[in-house]
């Protein structure tokens, strides 16, 4: 497809996607990451937050996987400077540790923030309290990291906040689960369904009957986003976040050379389908079989016709597929 042709395809798309928001009622998105080490979930992060002024998606909470200690700034801050100050926060209280080439702090230096680790909820509280408040069968959960919050969640038991246990809610409140995470059909050691935590993902899978779907390792290796945000201004989270992660990230600083670098665009291919869908225009919806974990970190794709789970295949052009998630991460609504 010629430069020309394929630009005006993606505008079309990006223009016909902003208008939807008149259509369809905000999707209601608790979001799951592991923020900070690859630059994907910054990514992601910005283009909820566009979505929430576009009125596409209600982000009803941030939850942490990490317990770096920046990363909670570091959330509050790009919340702030996207203008949605009061989205709460939730951390996975384990000990908080800093990690130096994690870009997390300095995006809390550069941007205004209050919260910290310390006054940050804990993940699995906040969990129960948005659910139990919930209507039923109305939220889409979107883990974009190792799913350590969601095993506390589902182990849970009934408190003064809720009668029922974390699975119990689970299975009352969520519509969907969109899982960034898994190679497919098959693969090993894939570090959202690892992430040091043998089993976690196995147990979750297995003790969890929702509708699933999965985007993998193989989506969002396909397609290359970050280079564009050297040509945009330098004080916002995205180029700052990019910049240094491109410098200091241990997979690809040997490659840079003072400029931020494209990287695999993973956690923005799972909330771009939670919010758009997209299915039949940028992915295949492969349906008819499960998602089976091991504790390694592995996974197969096994037929099962009454299984819920599915996982996304890609159908769009790798680049044109780049140019709208970079234009969706760089969209910002007038809203200042």
């Amino acid at each position: 497809m010629n430069l020309i042709l394929r630009s005006f395809l993606i505008a079309g798309l990006f223009l016909f996607f902003a208008c939807t928001n008149e259509e369809t009622k905000p999707v209601k998105i608790i979001f799951d990451t592991d923020i900070g080490g690859d630059a994907d979930d910054l990514g992601a992060l910005v283009m909820l937050n566009n979505f929430v002024e576009n009125n596409e998606c209600d982000l009803l909470a941030v939850m942490l996987w990490t317990s770096e200690q920046y990363a909670v700034p570091a959330v509050d801050a790009i919340n702030r400077y996207y203008n949605h100050p009061d989205i709460p926060i939730g951390v996975r209280k384990a000990g908080k540790y800093h990690e130096p080439w994690n870009y997390c702090k300095p995006i809390a230096d550069a941007f205004p923030n209050e919260l910290t680790y310390e006054k940050a909820e804990d993940a699995t509280i906040l969990y129960r309290k948005i659910l139990a408040e919930a209507d039923d069968n109305s939220i889409v959960i979107v883990p974009v990291g190792p799913l350590a919050n969601l095993q506390n969640l589902i182990v849970s038991p009934p408190d003064a906040i809720s009668p029922l246990t974390g699975k119990e809610l689970l299975h009352r409140k969520v519509k969907e689960l969109v899982v960034m995470g898994g190679q497919f059909p098959s693969g090993e050691n894939e570090w959202n369904f690892n992430g040091n935590m043998p089993g976690v993902t196995q147990f979750v899978l297995e003790n969890i009957d929702l509708h699933i779907t999965f985007s993998g390792f193989e989506i969002g290796a396909a397609i290359k986003t970050g280079e564009v945000f050297n040509q945009t201004d330098p004080n916002t989270p995205l180029y700052i976040g990019f910049k240094h992660f491109s410098e200091h990230a241990p997979w690809i600083k040997d490659n840079y050379k003072g400029k931020i670098l494209d990287n695999s665009t993973f956690d923005q291919t799972a909330v771009l389908f939670a919010v758009r869908n997209g299915e039949g225009q940028f992915w295949e919806k492969v349906t008819g079989g499960k998602c089976i974990a091991d504790e390694k970190g592995g996974n197969t794709w096994v037929e099962s016709p009454d299984s819920k789970h599915a996982y996304l295949k890609l159908k769009a052009d790798p680049e044109d597929m780049a140019a709208l998630i970079e234009k969706l991460m760089l969209w910002e609504p007038e809203k200042r």
